[in-house]
């Protein structure tokens, strides 16, 4: 892939780790990308463009993931995904999915 491979250390933040719904906002996040995106787990790579792969990884609260892009977009991917798991994926204290309107 043409294109820059940049790495990067995220901790999941939020208190039930990286379980169905997070997996699934990481996936499509990194699906919004073109380049190559894995997540790494203590040596285990899975593609973070597939929501069973990420779940796969068992990241509770507190684990350590290294990212890995490479392609034409990989520093704005994992830019992206770092803000994400930062985030606690906006899922501790949120009840933003009842919203009145």
């Amino acid at each position: 892939m043409s294109g820059t491979r940049v790495t990067r250390t995220v901790t999941i933040l939020n208190s039930q780790g990286l379980h169905a719904r997070p997996a699934e906002m990481f996936a499509k996040c990194a699906s919004r990308f073109e380049s190559c995106i894995v997540v790494i787990k203590e040596g285990n790579r899975v593609d973070a463009k597939s929501i069973l792969h990420v779940l796969t990884l068992a990241a509770e609260s507190g684990t350590e993931l290294v990212l890995e892009a490479d392609g034409s977009d990989a520093e704005d991917a994992l830019e992206a995904l770092s803000r994400l798991v930062g985030s606690g994926f906006a899922l501790d204290g949120n009840t933003s999915q009842q919203q009145s309107g």
